[in-house]
Order: C-alpha cells, then sequence, then structure tokens
C-alpha cells in the first residue's frame, strides 16, 4: 500500500462526509434527518465489516508468522499487530459511548423506537465545543493520542499516520477559509450539528480509525510474507468506493484478482473494455445511470469483469447498486408555482457534489436557465408541472408542482394621501384629489415581487344625485386625478362613483397584459 494514497473505504467514507456536510448546509427537513439516520447505519455496517477483514489479515499474519517457524522478528510483528488490533478496539469502543451519550443527553429512544432527539441541534454542540462542557477536547487528544501510537509501531518511512482530529487552521479542506479561521475541531465538527448528523460524524471517524488499522496491518502483513497469496482460491474482487451511487455520479472502484502477483500486473476489461492496470489494480469509472428503483430507492444492476493471468482468463460478473438521488428544490413556495409567472427556482441534486452539471425539461409550462448551476425559471400554462432534472445527459428524475392561478389585486382609493373614508364619507369641500391604486396580494408580493406589479389604465369618476349624473364624468388614464371640473357642481349628499375600467399586469419579462378584476364600482358619499 502507497504512502500517500487513500483506500477505497477511505474515499467512500471521504464521499459520504461530504453528503454530511452538503446535507447541514441546508435547512433540513425531518426527512432529511431520517437520511441521516439512514447514513449512520450505513456508516456502522461499514465499521462491521472492517472489523471482519482487518481480523482476517491478522489471522494471515499469525498464519505467516508460524508457518514460517515463528522467527523471533515476525513474532516481534504478529505482537506489534495485537497490538494494534487492541488499541484500535479500545478507540471505536470509545468513540461508541459518545454516540451512546449523545442519545442519552437528547431524549434517548421513544416506546416505538424512534429517536427522541433527532431534531435537536444543541444538546450535542453544548456537550462537545469547548465554550460549554468541553468532552470533544477529550475526544480528540485520544484519537489524534491513537494515530501517533500506530504511527510509532509501524514506523515506515512510506506509509503515515498524520492526525485523525484536526483544528481548521490544520486542516487542508479549512485551512484557507476565512468563515473557520481558528475553530477548533470540536466546533467545526460538532456546532449547530442535529443529533442524527452528529452520530454519523462519530461514526465516519470510527471508519477512519479502522482504515488506519487496515493500513498499518497491510504493512506489517508484507514484513511477513503474509500478502503472498497461496493460489489456492482464484476469484475477482471489486473493490468500490460504495455499492450505493446515486444516478448521474461517477462510480469508481478497484478490480484485483485474489490470487494475483505484485509481481505482475494482469490485463482486465470491463464489459469488453481495457481498463487500465495499477499495481495490479484495475482503475473502473462510469457514470451510473437511473432504473426501476425499487421500494427502497435502489435498483441492482451488473458489469462483467475478466483478468488475464499469464495464461489464466478469470471472469465474474459484479453487482452495484444505484440510489435514486434527492433533488433538493429551495423557492419561495415549495410545493405550488404561479400561472404566467416567472417563479424562480434553486434545484440541488447534493449526492452529485462538484459533478452536478443540471439541465431541465418542463411539461406543462416552459422554462428559463439561469446563469449559476441550478437555478431555473419556471413559466407554468397548465393546472400541473413537471420538472425533469437531468445531470450531463442523464436523468436524475421528476418534481411535480401545482400551479394556482395569481391572485386578484385589492382595488384602492385615496384622497390625497390617505384612504377615502368609505364609511362616513368624504367633505365635498376638502376632495379635489382621487388616486386609484391596485394592491397586490402580501403573499404572491412577497414570493413574485417581479410578477406583482400592477396599474390602473383607465378609470370613470362621475357625481351623482339620486338616480342621475351631474355634469360629465371624467375619464382617467393615470393614476392620480383632479376632481376641480365636478366638485364645483357638487353639493352635501351626493356621491363620487368610481368605476375601475382596466388593470394592468407588469410581469418578470416586461410584457404587461390585462387583468381581469370583474365589476369594481366604489361608491363614495359626500357630506
Amino acid at each position: 500500500m502507497a504512502g500517500g494514497k487513500e483506500t477505497p473505504r477511505q474515499k467512500m467514507i471521504g464521499m459520504m462526509y461530504l453528503v454530511l456536510t452538503a446535507l447541514l448546509a441546508l435547512n433540513v427537513s425531518v426527512t432529511v434527518l431520517d437520511k441521516f439516520i439512514d447514513i449512520n447505519n450505513s456508516l456502522e455496517v461499514s465499521v462491521d465489516a472492517a472489523k471482519e477483514q482487518n481480523g482476517n489479515t491478522l489471522r494471515r499474519i499469525e498464519n505467516a508468522v508460524e508457518e514460517s517457524g515463528s522467527r523471533p522478528d515476525d513474532v516481534k510483528i504478529l505482537d506489534k499487530a495485537k497490538e494494534i488490533r487492541e488499541k484500535t478496539s479500545a478507540m471505536v469502543a470509545e468513540l461508541k459511548t459518545y454516540k451512546e451519550t449523545f442519545i442519552e443527553i437528547t431524549g434517548g429512544y421513544s416506546e416505538d423506537g424512534e429517536m427522541e432527539g433527532k431534531t435537536d441541534y444543541d444538546k450535542v454542540g453544548n456537550y462537545m465545543m469547548p465554550e460549554n462542557q468541553n468532552n470533544g477536547i477529550k475526544l480528540q487528544k485520544s484519537l489524534n493520542a491513537y494515530a501517533q501510537s500506530v504511527d510509532e509501531m509501524v514506523a515506515d518511512s512510506a506509509v503515515s499516520f498524520p492526525p485523525l482530529a484536526l483544528d481548521a487552521n490544520n486542516n487542508p479542506r479549512f485551512k484557507n477559509d476565512p468563515n473557520k479561521k481558528g475553530m477548533d475541531w470540536a466546533t467545526l465538527e460538532f456546532m449547530g450539528a442535529p443529533t442524527p448528523a452528529a452520530m454519523a460524524t462519530i461514526s465516519d471517524y470510527q471508519n477512519k480509525v479502522m482504515a488506519y488499522e487496515a493500513k498499518a496491518l497491510d504493512v506489517l502483513a508484507r514484513r511477513v510474507g503474509a500478502g503472498d497469496l497461496k493460489f489456492d482460491l482464484i476469484q475477482l474482487v471489486a473493490l468500490p468506493e460504495s455499492k450505493v451511487v446515486a444516478a448521474g455520479a461517477k462510480y469508481k472502484a478497484d478490480l484485483i484478482v485474489a490470487a494475483s502477483s505484485s509481481a505482475e500486473d494482469p490485463e482486465m476489461t470491463l464489459n469488453g473494455k481495457e481498463l487500465t492496470v495499477e499495481n495490479g489494480s484495475g482503475k473502473i469509472e462510469f457514470t451510473a445511470t437511473p432504473g426501476a428503483y425499487g421500494e427502497d430507492g435502489t435498483v441492482r444492476k451488473t458489469f462483467e469483469a475478466t483478468a488475464k493471468l499469464k495464461d489464466s482468463v478469470y471472469r465474474d460478473e459484479i453487482e452495484y447498486f444505484v440510489a435514486k438521488p434527492v433533488i433538493q428544490v429551495q423557492s419561495a413556495s415549495l410545493s405550488t408555482l404561479y400561472l404566467n409567472c416567472g417563479n424562480k427556482l434553486n434545484v440541488g441534486v447534493p449526492a452529485l457534489g462538484t459533478s452536478y452539471n443540471p439541465n431541465f425539461s418542463v411539461k406543462g409550462g416552459t422554462s428559463i436557465q439561469g446563469k449559476e448551476r441550478g437555478l431555473v425559471t419556471i413559466i407554468p400554462s397548465a393546472p400541473k408541472v413537471t420538472l425533469g432534472v437531468s445531470s450531463n445527459g442523464n436523468k436524475i428524475g421528476n418534481v411535480e408542482f401545482d400551479v394556482q392561478r395569481i391572485p386578484k389585486p385589492e382595488i384602492k382609493v385615496f384622497n390625497g394621501s390617505k384612504p377615502v373614508n368609505l364609511k362616513q364619507g368624504e367633505s365635498a369641500n376638502a376632495l379635489r384629489v382621487l388616486r386609484a391604486q391596485a394592491i397586490p396580494d402580501e403573499n404572491f408580493k412577497a414570493q413574485l415581487p417581479d410578477d406583482a406589479r400592477y396599474k390602473i389604465s383607465r378609470w370613470t369618476i362621475t357625481l351623482a344625485r339620486g338616480p342621475r349624473a351631474i355634469g360629465q364624468p371624467i375619464k382617467a388614464t393615470s393614476e392620480t386625478v383632479n376632481l376641480s371640473q365636478l366638485m364645483g357642481n357638487a353639493r352635501a349628499g351626493d356621491r363620487i362613483v368610481v368605476t375601475i375600467d382596466q388593470v394592468l399586469r407588469m410581469n418578470f419579462r416586461g410584457n404587461t397584459e390585462e387583468v381581469n378584476i370583474g365589476e369594481q364600482v366604489i361608491p363614495i358619499t359626500l357630506n
């Protein structure tokens, strides 16, 4: 195992941790918190699998030492391997106690097995961060002490075991981030983290510990020949970053022959296409495509792999699972769009990370793709809209929206700057200027301000006395009208009758359309 290279397991855990970090940046729903619980469960399964695999490596070392006659130097290597196993078990157990504590301080489990503190964002951070209970410093010291002890026991210049728990200033991912400058490890990992995310973070560190143990045991195994294969069992093994991959994301794996010799690279193919082989490992990379997802949101797929070693050719069908990716839509109104309006959406697929390169299709309307990645404007023309999401030409899925009509504006008439008193009337001597406005619905304006611009373009003002009009009505085309020509004939008991003839709305494109507001007649009594 080369010094600076990550194992497939480390790469898998790193990818899952990036997904967690992306989700924590959002205002997550209970459904997303449940996904954190699922991810934590998957990480715990990975820890158990690593324990078994590392246990097998230790048994190989024991067998190799025994077969070589238990030479003193080999026995010392075996003793180191056992000591590393003991330290690893203790470190994983210590990490487990933190998860148990997180559950306990946030309320434990309900009678039906639900996590009571699932939506709690404070207690774990308070328990771990320095400015509160400061339990994180103890864990940070344990993790880094474990890494140092493994590094000292292996003592190999080609393989390093750097500290596991780094403060922001020492972490390559954050040291140049001004928002993280000076942040300690516990705050970096647990500040504002909901309980399921904090548990997944601990499980991620359990996997990192297991990866260190695997790397250390591998180095020791090679020193006593435990890595030499006996060719008693020949099979192809694919070591993927993850067996579950989102549609549109990259599937990456190392394809190896379990009995191959490190001195000879086999010839390998994927579905008949030749692979690049490095150090006996075939490099697999392809874009996963969607399929008929099952109830668990995954679909099983396979590929055929071959390896030619000397005069023998080995074939195997290797399975992987494609997970249905979660499409996240951010907008002022997540579930409802407005008819004939520019509804701006921000559509993301966190599982695809930086490989996300979206394009959109719309059924029941049209769309305008934004300049930034994920931004799209939907203009509905039907009662329902289906937004199709693809990335790099690969279909991800659909999101459906209900469409509602634009709420009618409210017509208000003002005496100067004050609304007219429709209940008590207005003084005939004080009424000289009328102003009419179409006021948009507050929710509609808040969500789509560029589509909530109204103007009264035609209205009629009539002076009425009993059943008849006095003088000629004023036909107005501006929102403000001088009433001098009418009010000269007005007296107490008369009425000013306002009739709204036309209202226009300007949309997000700057185009105007007439609004059907029905009959709008507003009588104003003169005192």
